[in-house]
């Protein structure tokens, strides 16, 4: 899909600063998946006080945050050492976008230390990280599954659902059975397929049926088109796409010559800088928007013009793509 010389690699992964594996040295939440909790929630954690000297509490009332509109920085205080019984949750700002694919969430965080009440991590005003839930720590994942994009939550969590099983994080000044705080920003997900309403697109295109969950591609009878068709085949919901975005897309390719598949991309997510695709996806998805599936029927000259060994397209071939836009952001 991506270059006429070869397919890239998705280059959705910005510096995982949440996953304790990938970044040694700072902060994050790494460990086993939890339970999704919504507004102020709570589930069970062991062993959560930090030492025998704090109570831990049963609520997050002792927490202040100061700049709380989603997107603004904010700041956290709270009367130290603190810790909290057990991770809990409270939507400060309730979002009204698609649910985050767990594989595929862009935030904007700040963490503080409950013990010492000091910030060790965060990247507000800077470029949103993206991270998979599975790598993050308990807590993170149960104050961020099942939420929408425009989400802002607060979350305190004990050890046991932080730092405990990595030992902590010296040059974070985290120690074992430290309650740790954050404000989360949802600010983005790759999502899990097309949305908005299916559009009829005209007779005579090829054929896009839905089985089993996937897409399939029928041929006409006819000699291909001489110009290149951009054909929606939902409205989407999200922003439209530019020239100069990253995106990220599931999609199958047929070829008009044969029927038979060339490219079969529906199960991964693939992704990179739409100016490194083929003539065809670059004038085809520009002005699209995130969401939408699109029908491209490309000509020679906007797919492979010389043909192809990977994917195998013979030289003078129409190819068929069936194109789930599943994310766009300008780079």
């Amino acid at each position: 899909m991506l270059s006429a010389a070869k397919t890239a690699a998705i280059v959705l992964c910005a510096a995982a600063l949440l996953t304790v594996t990938a970044c040694g040295q700072s902060a994050d939440p790494s460990a086993v998946p939890a339970t999704p909790s919504t507004s102020e929630s709570t589930s069970p954690s062991p062993s959560a006080s930090p030492t025998a000297t704090i109570k831990p509490s049963n609520s997050l009332d002792a927490i202040t945050v100061k700049n709380r509109k989603f997107g603004d920085t904010p700041k956290i205080t709270v009367k130290d050492p603190w810790a909290v019984d057990q991770t809990r949750v409270k939507v400060m700002t309730e979002g009204t976008g698609p649910v985050v694919n767990p594989s595929y969430v862009f935030v904007n965080y700040l963490g503080v230390n409950g013990r010492t009440g000091k910030k060790f991590d965060g990247n507000f005003g800077a470029t949103a990280t993206m991270f998979d839930l599975a790598s993050v720590v308990p807590g993170f994942k149960k104050a961020l599954e099942g939420k929408k994009v425009g989400t802002r939550v607060l979350v305190a969590m004990p050890g046991a659902d932080g730092y405990d099983s990595q030992g902590g994080s010296e040059q974070a000044g985290i120690q074992v059975g430290d309650t740790l705080i954050f404000v989360v920003d949802i600010v983005d997900t790759v999502l899990a397929g097309p949305t908005g309403k299916s559009i009829t697109p005209p007779s005579g295109l090829p054929a896009v049926a839905e089985v089993n969950g996937k897409p399939t591609i029928t041929i006409p009878k006819t000699d291909p088109p001489a110009t290149m068709i951009a054909q929606p085949l939902t409205t989407g919901t999200g922003r439209k796409v530019t020239a100069k975005d990253v995106i990220a897309a599931h999609y199958l390719a047929v070829s008009w010559k044969t029927g038979k598949v060339i490219e079969d991309k529906m199960d991964g997510v693939d992704g990179g800088l739409l100016s490194s695709t083929i003539p065809g996806w670059q004038k085809g998805l520009v002005g699209k928007k995130v969401g939408q599936r699109v029908l491209l029927v490309l000509p020679p000259k906007d797919n492979y013009p010389d043909g192809s060994t990977n994917p195998p397209v013979e030289a003078g071939d129409t190819l068929v793509y069936v194109v789930d836009i599943l994310y766009a952001s300008a780079q």
